[in-house]
């Protein structure tokens, strides 16, 4: 087993076993440019290493010790040598990019004889012994656990930062970090070089399985198992002066998409400094003043680099006494909103084809698209009190929350904080905006909610926090933890108080990239909704239909349930169908205005399906004012509620179990639903009609709700004179229904699977009480992830692909869809297309999401 390939053998199609930073770094130095020399270790020796109880093997081990000596031979340098030592970082790197969730350790080499060769080597004793003692914290952190902060204890005796302490100071506090080494270690700081890159590499894969990896791995659906590569690379130092620096830079604008150079630099820094936020930087283009040659290589180069991978890179860089050296280029983190930017400006410049841009944008992302944002009519009366970097769009309004910890404390709750660390991953997932003192554009802050789709502000001189009395002063005024502020990463203006937002709306880019979308699938995207408001929404968002219309949510208005519920306390036949003609008048009204928006899309329509109890009242005062208004006593209503109380109503009497006990229900709805339809025929639109019953477990049970509506459809369409096309399917969503799938279709014209019912009969969970357990079987690896977001394909997606095969048995040409939220799922989509379901249906929002997935669905086949 080949574990450790030097640069100049690997190449960028080995990404999967040298990761994303080994894989770009070998590419690098390949095609000539200036890359520090060094070696990375394979993913595939991280898991070997955690599968031998994390050690190195000795296999591992001989090829490591082989590597650092072609290292030594290529660089002129050798470990632990007193006149000309080598000096290198070690750096993690999976195959996706996590920023800052796993460990780094620079300057690596050093010890008392080799500190001494650096000073002479770069005239600067200040230098080297600063260099040194950041060594030796940094160690102690990453490979010893030793808390940062007592290190940053003992600096303040001495100095603000490394930056204002005196080369006197330097050595006692170097005496002060080996004294507390020893302290919380029991070890002596160890001088050999060799003991030190092994530890070193060793903590870079333990970082695998950190608390941060592994939380940002579940919230961006990483797999546990890639591992990641360790990168051996000679140091190069951008703290020698004022001719040396460090800094980030994007080959286009990753906050807005545009197309111009976009970072950060340091001069006399290294580059954990700009990463960190320790320090606020300076906007790349002043660089040109500051060193023009540097500058215009530096350009030259990432513009080559953007053409070489066809993709915005992300370029770490660092100046060595007027020298630039390149220590990684990989795909740039975006904002959705600027991923499709740059996908559709790429396809237009040339660079890449419609096919590429479609499978670069992640399709879970779109749900973030639309951003919200503060319009010129509410920002009239708001205070602006503070101004920061604005790292990453969206506007939001929350309450303050000073404790990472405490983040939930608040329904909205903006976190903010002198700089956010990798730890705070959790927080910053659970906030709706972030807003940090220091750190620029490109600190982890900023990449962070970038990739999250959060709005963030960092590097805001204008906040004060003083975490002893939880307050916050924000320009000139001082706010108590709880109080709400709003933000707005796009401009990195902070607000007093709740501003409105508003959504943004559609750009000219995500048209344009939606009809490229369009262009590469062929299954249908419907909608699910209930009125003809929402589904205008739908159809903007490219809607092609409903596929789920939920007619009991239409009962649900003030001025409607008071009719049900006086249909539900009638005590005969003839006081029901009293009620029920007046709910008729609202369901035929509801309905019209759904077919004239659809225009002759297809309307999915699910007849009553909750069970009535839903629709009585649970409070005192609220029974009270039922009495009164349907003219009974309350006695009645009580008696009711008592009679419909079921211990499971999921199991209960609901869907089509109504419409068998009381028939007049659905032939109510079936007159609503087809006098509508003739209504709309008439004006000349388009009618395009799917009737579906919930629940069904039995042919027999279909049929006889079948042939009590269709004799209404019959009977109103012939004495219209008007032509009108329906179907009668069914809503497959009971266990039985899937197993007996072949028999009902051979009435049904069409299946729509609600898999939100089918997954908790299936699994004998409560979608609404499950989040009491699920979280522990997810923690304990019993499920690989919640049910109720993607379907469970081993038993839910068993069951619907026996109800698929049974069901095209009878009637191959029988149409299948989902309607369940998994309709909007990219992981149950997936299924859905491997079983060849002619639609997919989801909330309006889902649907750009819906759309992209099936059209990658499509690319990849």
């Amino acid at each position: 087993m080949k574990y450790v390939y030097q640069f100049n053998e690997g190449s960028k199609e080995l990404k999967d076993l040298l990761g994303g930073k080994g894989a770009n770094l070998a590419e690098m130095t390949k095609i000539g440019l200036p890359v520090p020399q060094g070696f990375t270790i394979t993913t595939q020796a991280c898991n070997d290493y955690h599968q031998v109880n994390r050690g190195l093997t000795g296999d591992m081990l001989e090829q490591i010790l082989s590597g650092i000596d072609n290292f030594e031979e290529l660089t002129g340098k050798k470990f632990g040598d007193n006149m000309n030592p080598l000096f290198v970082s070690v750096r993690s790197g999976a195959a996706i990019s996590m920023p800052g969730m796993m460990d780094t350790i620079l300057n690596l080499g050093l010890n008392d004889e080799t500190v001494d060769a650096l000073a002479r080597k770069t005239n600067s004793a200040q230098f080297a012994y600063a260099s040194y003692a950041r060594f030796i914290e940094m160690y102690a952190n990453v490979v010893c656990k030793v808390p940062k902060y007592l290190f940053d204890v003992i600096l303040r005796r001495y100095a603000k930062d490394y930056n204002e302490i005196t080369l006197e100071q330097l050595l006692d506090l170097i005496s002060d970090y080996k004294l507390l080494f020893i302290e919380e270690t029991g070890l002596v700081f160890p001088r050999d070089p060799l003991e030190q890159c092994k530890n070193a590499i060793k903590a870079v894969f333990d970082s695998w399985n950190n608390e941060r990896a592994v939380i940002y791995r579940r919230l961006n659906d990483i797999p546990n198992d890639l591992g990641t590569a360790v990168t051996v690379q000679e140091m190069v130092f951008g703290n020698l002066g004022k001719t040396s620096g460090t800094g980030v830079l994007f080959t286009r604008n990753p906050a807005t998409g545009e197309n111009d150079i976009y970072g950060e630099y340091l001069i006399d820094a290294q580059g954990e400094d700009v990463v960190a936020g320790i320090r606020t930087p300076n906007e790349i283009s002043t660089l040109k003043d500051v060193m023009p040659t540097i500058f215009d290589e530096l350009i030259k180069t990432a513009k080559m680099l953007e053409n070489y991978y066809r993709d915005i890179q992300d370029i770490e860089f660092t100046i060595e006494d007027k020298k630039l050296f390149l220590l990684q280029t990989r795909n740039g983190k975006r904002t959705p909103f600027v991923g499709v930017k740059i996908a559709v400006d790429m396809v237009e410049e040339g660079l890449i084809t419609e096919e590429e841009a479609i499978m670069r944008i992640k399709p879970e992302s779109l749900n973030q698209i639309l951003f919200p944002t503060f319009t010129k009519e509410t920002l009239k009366n708001a205070k602006r009190i503070g101004l920061g970097l604005p790292a990453s769009p969206g506007c939001v309004s929350g309450q303050i929350c000073l404790n990472p910890k405490e983040i939930n404390k608040y329904e909205e709750s903006i976190l903010v904080t002198l700089e956010t660390t990798p730890e705070d991953i959790e927080a910053m997932h659970c906030s709706s905006g972030i807003l940090t003192c220091r750190g620029g554009m490109t600190s982890h802050a900023a990449v962070v909610a970038r990739g999250m789709g959060k709005s963030c502000i960092t590097g805001s001189h204008d906040v004060e926090i003083d975490l002893s009395a939880q307050k916050v002063r924000i320009g000139s005024i001082e706010f108590n933890e709880g109080d709400s502020i709003s933000i707005d990463g796009s401009t990195g203006k902070i607000y007093q108080g709740v501003v409105k937002a508003s959504s943004s709306g559609f750009s000219t880019e995500f048209t344009k990239f939606m009809d490229m979308v369009d262009k590469h699938r062929t299954t249908e995207v419907r909608t699910n909704v209930d009125s003809a408001k929402d589904l205008e929404k739908a159809i903007m968002l490219g809607a092609q239909g409903i596929g789920l219309c939920r007619t009991e949510h239409m009962f649900f208005m003030e001025e409607r349930i008071n009719h049900i519920r006086e249909m539900i306390i009638s005590s005969s036949t003839k006081e029901r169908k009293i009620a029920l003609d007046k709910l008729k008048n609202y369901q035929k009204s509801d309905f019209i205005d759904i077919f004239k928006t659809l225009d002759g899309r297809p309307l999915n329509v699910r007849l009553l399906d909750a069970p009535l109890h839903e629709f009585l009242p649970r409070e005192e005062l609220e029974k009270q004012k039922v009495a009164s208004s349907l003219n009974v006593s309350i006695n009645i209503i009580e008696k009711r509620i008592q009679e419909l109380h079921e211990f499971n109503p999921m199991l209960g009497h609901r869907g089509c179990r109504l419409a068998i006990t009381y028939p007049e229900i659905y032939k109510m709805q079936a007159n609503a639903i087809i006098e509508a339809a003739i209504e709309v025929q008439k004006q000349g639109i388009d009618v395009n009609l799917e009737v579906m019953l919930p629940l069904i477990i039995d042919l027999k049970e279909f049929q006889v709700l079948k042939v009590d509506l269709e004799k209404i459809f019959f009977t109103k369409i012939e004495e219209s004179g008007i032509k009108i096309d329906y179907k009668f399917g069914t809503m497959i969503e009971m266990v039985r229904g899937c197993l007996l799938a072949d028999e009902i279709a051979t009435e049904a014209d069409y299946f729509s699977f609600g898999t939100n019912d089918l997954t908790q009969v299936t699994f004998g969970f409560s979608r609404d009480d499950s989040v009491k357990y699920t979280d522990e079987y997810l923690k304990k690896g019993i499920l690989e992830y919640d049910p109720f977001k993607s379907i469970d394909r081993k038993g839910v997606g068993a069951l619907i692909e026996t109800a698929c095969q049974l069901g095209r048995e009878t009637k191959p040409e029988l149409k299948i869809g989902i309607c369940g939220e998994h309709g909007g799922d990219p992981k149950s989509i997936k299924l859905f297309s491997e079983l060849g379901f002619d639609y997919v249906s989801c909330s309006p929002f889902r649907i750009p999401t819906a759309r992209l997935t099936l059209a990658q669905l499509e690319l990849e086949k």
